[in-house]
């Protein structure tokens, strides 16, 4: 016969992981509701699952850039037709042979610039317009070129929101010097050298991010700062590909 002692032990027992289990249940349905909260554009779970796992698993740290690239819609700056493919780790054609670059490229060069939030910063080469929302969405000020003119009129549109945000229809080559010069600058196409233009443009203790070299996976991608009047340059990462720097309006 068991005794009472036994039997309240057993029913504890019984009763505890049914407790746990009736609250697993209450605290998922609370995530759930959270998550549905916070998910307004349906693309939430992927944007940050690309964050997770294609950025800080990679070893970028920066605050700034990590909450940027979390906010910012990637999925509105390609086609429609591509936008399940949008949070994949891979760069995707944007047209006029052009291509939004893979989110790990852009948050590797974003977070090079060393944003604290009030520089002002140029952008060479808009294309859909990604990276110069998630510029945007750190400092308050950004001055973007781009030289296809389709490509310039589509990114308006989508960067429109961001009321710190310019654009200009030009050869980014020369930089834009009615605005020059910039505390940090950086270059999302690869010229085959470093362009004087832009080293002339960048302020001193200012940062330049760009991909140099011939079409190709040999690319390199450089940080340039200039300090004490001295134009230093650094290797960030080697074998990077980016499309050539455009130099005639299309």
């Amino acid at each position: 016969m068991v005794s009472g002692k036994n039997t309240t032990y057993r029913l504890i027992i019984f009763t505890v992981p049914a407790i746990l289990f009736l609250v697993t249940l209450f605290a998922a349905g609370c995530n759930s509701e959270d998550a549905a909260s916070l998910d307004t554009d349906g693309f939430a779970v992927q944007r940050n699952d690309m964050v997770d796992h294609q950025i800080i698993n990679r070893g970028i740290f920066d605050k700034n850039v990590i909450d940027a690239m979390r906010k910012v819609p990637r999925h509105e700056f390609v086609d429609e037709g591509l936008q399940a493919s949008a949070y994949a780790d891979r760069p995707l054609p944007i047209g006029m042979g052009q291509t939004i670059s893979q989110p790990y490229i852009v948050a590797l060069m974003t977070e090079n610039l060393k944003l604290a939030g009030n520089e002002i910063v140029l952008e060479i080469g808009t294309g859909s317009g990604y990276q110069a929302a998630v510029l945007a969405e750190i400092v308050n000020k950004v001055f973007t070129v781009e030289i296809i003119v389709s490509l310039h009129q589509k990114s308006n549109i989508v960067l429109s929101k961001y009321p710190g945000l310019a654009t200009s229809n030009h050869d980014g080559y020369y930089g834009w010097e009615e605005y020059a010069p910039f505390d940090r600058i950086i270059v999302t196409a690869a010229p085959d050298h470093i362009p004087q233009p832009l080293v002339e443009q960048l302020k001193e203790g200012g940062i330049m991010i760009l991909p140099v070299g011939p079409p190709g996976f040999n690319q390199v991608l450089w940080k340039v700062e200039k300090i004490d009047g001295e134009v230093i340059s650094s290797r960030i990462i080697d074998n990077v590909a980016f499309v050539p720097l455009t130099r005639e309006v299309k």
